[in-house]
């Protein structure tokens, strides 16, 4: 039994080609975690390196609590199926499925008992006799899995075992799969292109695209709340459907205007976590609703169509057609204007009906038009609030509040806009709102603050309760600002990144050679952990002595050093004030660093200091980060 955790796993090939960017994800012991995604994905080569069969370029991938990255695949204790069976087709199945036990030398009786026991529980006793060429696909699949499954292995993995099967008999084989996970009690790593599989066997599922992690989520999760139009497209049979659609709020309506000109009308309490700014009809998005989630009238009410076809399958009805009224010239591929239905109990469709489709409100999803990430985020990305600014002071929420030094460098005019994240609203007192309803969003406590006629998002203690009044300040150094939509002082992120070379030395130590290895930043030389330097070392070879490379610290663990002591010489610029918080402007290694300074500090020069555990390397050849 086993834990999983990938972090920052990359494989880049000698080419160039990255067939996995940035893997990350911790599996908890017992989980069936499903990779799902297109060909060349990179869900089997992901999957490939858990077991070994490829190297890992950069990243770390435990195993419990073991480093596995140098392990050979025989020592991992994991177990893998498939996509081809890979039986020795001149063995039998009692032979294929005790050999790799009688490799590692295991007693006869032994391996009689687990193969016995394998077989019995996957129903092919009366075939361990028989060579693989005699049995069905079926049958050599379970001779696959029990070949697996005698090796009680820690991690189960398997490459699309059912792909060569037909689909009465893959639906069988992904109940046996579940039903033999349930019973061994261990994790399962499945790697699929069927989505179907991925829905019905995984406690969670990775969504990939190439090479891409795009969601990581419980199936019900990915289905209901996709973060982005290839994983709502990709989820779900048939796929969703997609409209270039304009949305304009008039009071608590929302007008969803097709290309046709038809138009849905939306309670805007449906789709109140969309930004303002696709809210004003002017700006094109991306509306996507699943097909079983429309219905269908013959009447006046809702989105008119032509269809085009209709399959009749029993137990429901799948019917395509065209937006309009008219079927001019017809494209599968053409989304802006086709759509698809899935209905119960509706015989009385047919091709060239005109009919009207209404989509369940509560199902809606957009989408923006460019990025196609999802408007309807679990946490709103961030509100916007208009501010006036009169001389000192900032007015805003009814309130007037002190204009910080940091903001007033930069206004020019009398109006700004703020672009407020909900973690930026903390608890103080500057304002005042009252709490509509609290949502929870995984481990958080989303508040719903009334604000006129909208809201303000903001994430809460589990004290704050709807019906109070929330007493908040802002974090200001964590805003955007903007001034007549233009960007004047964007928010401090969190980490500082700076340039740096990479270098080893040599010692006789009792006798042994040792190598010590540094990031060396400026004037200032940090030894590293010798796992960071060997792992620098193999992904670059000798040429990591020549390159150069990124160095990124969080903010919070940049300190200034006493006169004399190890760091980063740097001088000081100027100050930035945001009120709750003072940061100096130091350069230092070519770089402009913000660091958070007391509010009486002075200084003309510092000395920075940093520990190297705390540092991230990134390639800069290679969009990677290396330890």
């Amino acid at each position: 039994m086993a834990n999983l955790k990938l972090s920052h796993i990359y494989k880049v090939y000698e080419n160039g080609h990255k067939a996995v960017n940035d893997f990350c994800i911790d599996i908890a012991d017992q989980e069936f975690i499903v990779f799902v995604g297109p060909s060349g994905c990179g869900k089997s080569t992901t999957l490939r390196m858990i077991a070994g069969l490829e190297t890992i370029t950069a990243g770390d991938l435990f195993i419990g609590d073991t480093l596995v990255n140098d392990m050979e695949p025989k020592d991992r204790d994991i177990a893998m199926v498939f996509q081809s069976y890979a039986l020795y087709p001149h063995m039998t199945v009692y032979e294929n499925m005790a050999f790799g036990l009688r490799n590692r030398k295991m007693p006869e009786e032994e391996i009689k008992k687990r193969v016995l026991k394998a077989a019995k529980m996957l129903d092919i006793e009366e075939y361990l006799d028989r060579q693989p060429k005699a049995m069905s696909g079926g049958q050599r699949q379970r001779v696959a899995l029990g070949r697996a499954l005698v090796r009680d292995p820690k991690v189960f993995l398997l490459d699309e075992p059912l792909s060569n099967l037909d689909a009465k008999l893959r639906a069988a084989m992904r109940t046996e799969i579940t039903a033999l996970h349930k019973s061994l009690k261990t994790t399962f790593i499945y790697v699929t292109h069927d989505q179907v599989e991925a829905m019905t066997m995984g406690t969670r599922i990775v969504v990939m695209k190439l090479g891409y992690v795009q969601q990581i989520d419980t199936p019900m999760n990915l289905y209901n709340e996709p973060y982005n139009k290839f994983v709502a497209g990709f989820i779900g049979s048939p796929q969703m459907n997609f409209f270039d659609v304009t949305l304009k709020r008039e009071g608590d309506t929302v007008t969803v205007r097709f290309v046709n000109g038809d138009e849905v009308k939306l309670p805007y309490e449906k789709v109140c976590k969309i930004h303002e700014e696709y809210l004003r009809g002017d700006r094109t998005v991306t509306f996507g609703i699943r097909p079983e989630h429309v219905s269908l009238n013959k009447e006046g009410n809702g989105l008119k169509l032509i269809v085009t076809n209709v399959e009749r399958l029993g137990n429901e009805t799948i019917v395509y057609g065209k937006l309009g009224d008219a079927l001019g010239e017809f494209t599968l591929k053409d989304e802006g204007k086709n759509i698809v239905i899935k209905v119960v109990d509706r015989d009385d469709i047919n091709p060239d009906d005109i009919v009207y489709a209404v989509p369940n409100p509560e199902k809606v999803h957009f989408f923006d038009a460019v990025t196609e990430i999802t408007l309807m985020n679990k946490i709103p990305l961030f509100n916007t609030i208009h501010a006036k600014v009169a001389g000192d002071k900032m007015e805003l929420q009814g309130h007037s509040v002190a204009l910080p030094e940091a903001y007033k460098k930069v206004i020019t005019g009398k109006e700004i806009t703020l672009e407020i994240p909900p973690f930026a609203i903390v608890e103080g007192k500057d304002f005042e709102l009252k709490v509509s309803r609290i949502e929870k969003v995984d481990d958080k406590n989303l508040a719903y603050l009334e604000n006129g006629d909208s809201y303000l998002f903001a994430l809460v203690s589990d004290e704050v309760k709807a019906g109070d009044i929330y007493h908040f300040a802002l974090a200001n150094e964590k805003i955007n600002l903007y001034e007549n939509g233009k960007e004047i002082l964007p928010a401090v992120n969190d980490e500082e990144t700076m340039l740096g070379t990479f270098s080893k030395t040599e010692v006789k130590e009792n006798g042994d050679r040792v190598l010590h290895f540094f990031y060396n930043i400026g004037d200032y030389t940090i030894e590293t952990a010798p796992e960071n330097g060997y792992k620098i070392n193999s992904i670059d070879g000798n040429n990591c002595y020549k390159y150069d490379y990124k160095y990124a610290v969080n903010r919070d663990n940049i300190r200034i050093v006493g006169e004399g002591e190890p760091g980063l010489a740097g001088e000081v610029v100027g100050y930035v004030n945001y009120g709750n918080i003072r940061f100096a402007q130091v350069k230092a290694a070519g770089e402009q660093l913000l660091i958070r300074v007391s509010d009486d500090f002075k200084a003309d020069k510092v000395r920075l200091a940093f520990d190297a555990k705390d540092v991230s390397v990134y390639s800069t050849r290679i969009d990677m980060k290396l330890c």
